[in-house]
């Protein structure tokens, strides 16, 4: 007996689902939300967190703490080993292609949704532990060259998020989630004052004292040097232009 087609079409679409779960994780993706009665016990997620899971098995994240490492799929579950060895695991559902949820606490759902990855070229992708060294805190007191390496480091994490954006074509990027001591406006960007600077931003550095060097650098650059802004509607490309600039002022 022939089976009509309407039949068979609920499985076809179910199957087509199973067969694209494989690269659905491939995302760039950006914590929106939390469900449920657990408390937040990651350090504090806000709209600038993230985790990239790239189609090499690389990740990285920043969920309070930057990491990154190697990461696998296997039933529900999603295995994160990071650059100190150290396995995490997060209970892991789809809710839909563009949604993901991760246990991250006790009886606490966050929700994730998915961007699209960056460049292939790691020394392009904003994400990458190449441009995200400044994102570690500092193990020791630093002489005034590697504080000066810190902030270029971070100034190309910014350069690389625009133009991210603007590949990418996306039409929103957060950008006062991320820790940093530039306050970025919608036409231009300052220093922020040392007592409303993020705590996250002051733990980077190894004590006050290399934070307020910082701090000193970049209000030198702001006071001395002349940072030209390009003239166009595109913002993403006002603030790569900017940005680079500042990079070349901030080397060490």
């Amino acid at each position: 007996m022939k089976i009509p087609f309407y039949r068979w079409l609920p499985l076809i679409l179910l199957l087509n689902i199973l067969c694209g779960c494989g690269n659905s994780l491939n995302h760039c993706w950006f914590y929106s939300y939390a469900s449920g009665s657990g408390a937040d016990t990651t350090g504090g997620l806000t709209p600038a967190s993230f985790i990239e899971l790239r189609p090499d098995g690389s990740y990285t994240l920043d969920f309070g703490k930057y990491e990154y490492g190697a990461w696998t799929r296997k039933a529900g579950r999603l295995y994160l080993t990071d650059q100190q060895h150290k396995t995490y695991v997060y209970a892991m559902s789809l809710a839909t292609p563009k949604e993901m949820q991760l246990t991250v606490a006790k009886d606490r759902i966050g929700h994730f949704e998915s961007r699209p990855l960056p460049s292939d070229r790691l020394a392009e992708d904003p994400f990458s532990a190449e441009n995200n060294r400044w994102r570690i805190p500092a193990a020791h007191k630093e002489t005034d060259a590697e504080i000066k390496q810190r902030l270029y480091n971070h100034c190309r994490f910014w350069e690389f998020y625009f133009a991210w954006a603007l590949n990418k074509k996306i039409d929103y990027l957060d950008v006062r989630s991320t820790p940093t001591a530039i306050k970025i406006y919608g036409n231009g960007f300052g220093l922020k004052p040392f007592d409303e600077l993020p705590a996250r931003w002051r733990s980077l550095f190894f004590d006050e004292d290399d934070c307020r060097k910082a701090s000193g650098m970049i209000q030198d650059i702001f006071r001395n040097k002349t940072i030209a802004w390009a003239n166009t509607d595109s913002k993403y490309k006002m603030f790569i232009g900017a940005f680079q600039q500042l990079e070349q002022y901030c080397k060490p």
